[in-house]
């Protein structure tokens, strides 16, 4: 049986905060990471577009031989993995599996919350497909999930001004907002995987009492219990601790930004889709 890395995919860098923490738990894995940074952000993008975008990201992975792609986007995983999983899979490939950051989430974001009041930050696209409030009532049905889109954050990010007055200005906004919808909120998830970046300025106009969650642990850990579970998938992966990188833009500009969100120096590949 042929053996293969796990896919990775993601918008841009933000999935390299997934990936960090997937890699720090199944380091005996190899992964493949695509970036589809030339037609980032996704988040103010339609359904449709969405949809197309991850799909090719998502083939152009399969051709690499990968049997399983986790997508690191919350974008991604709200407006195009369900088409993906029920309509391309069964045609195409039956035998692959693609994962989403939304499904882990939900499954645990109740836990954390003892007024069963939850605050979700996240990008435009994600806010509105309502995916969070969907799959958190599945599991939490007395959880109150409360949303706010943050579209000023991802550019912050990308652009270097995470930590400058700026930040502190939307960062803010934002937040006074979101917590204007109910004084109860005590937990508050970062729906993005770019937002663990602005961590320090976020617990700066968060009160004390209110945690703040971020997916990268949550996903890792799901995707090993995943691996346990499905024999059929975990024997197809292949295990020499390799990480290959691969952007649809600037592998130099890829490779400065990585940095900040992978911990480690990245040497990517450019790719065309």
């Amino acid at each position: 049986m042929n053996k293969a890395p796990i896919g990775v995919f993601d918008s841009g860098y933000g999935g390299l905060t997934i990936l960090k923490e997937i890699k720090k738990l199944l380091p005996e894995y190899d992964f493949i990471y695509l970036g589809d940074n030339a037609r980032a952000p996704y988040g103010p993008r339609s359904f449709d577009t969405v949809y197309e975008y991850t799909l090719q990201s998502v083939k152009w992975l399969f051709s690499k031989g990968c049997p399983l792609i986790i997508l690191a986007c919350n974008t991604a995983s709200a407006k195009a993995l369900r088409t993906i999983q029920q309509k391309y899979l069964p045609e195409y490939n039956s035998e692959k599996r693609v994962l989403g950051v939304i499904r882990p989430t939900a499954e645990v974001i109740g836990n954390y919350s003892s007024s069963k009041k939850i605050g979700i930050l996240g990008t435009k696209g994600t806010v509105n497909s309502e995916s969070y409030v969907i799959e958190t009532g599945k599991f939490f049905p007395a959880i109150k999930i409360f949303q706010h889109a943050c579209p000023m954050w991802v550019p912050l990010v990308e652009n270097n001004e995470y930590n400058s007055e700026g930040a502190d200005y939307f960062i803010k906004k934002d937040i006074d907002i979101l917590l204007k919808q109910s004084p109860d909120i005590d937990t508050v998830l970062l729906a993005c995987t770019h937002y663990p970046l602005l961590i320090e300025k976020i617990n700066k106009y968060l009160p004390s009492k209110v945690k703040v969650i971020s997916q990268g642990s949550i996903v890792a850990k799901s995707l090993q219990d995943y691996l346990k579970r499905h024999s059929e998938i975990k024997n197809r992966c292949s295990k020499n601790s390799e990480l290959n990188f691969f952007t649809t833009d600037s592998t130099k500009d890829f490779d400065r930004h990585s940095q900040i969100f992978f911990g480690e120096n990245v040497n990517s590949q450019h790719v065309d889709l």
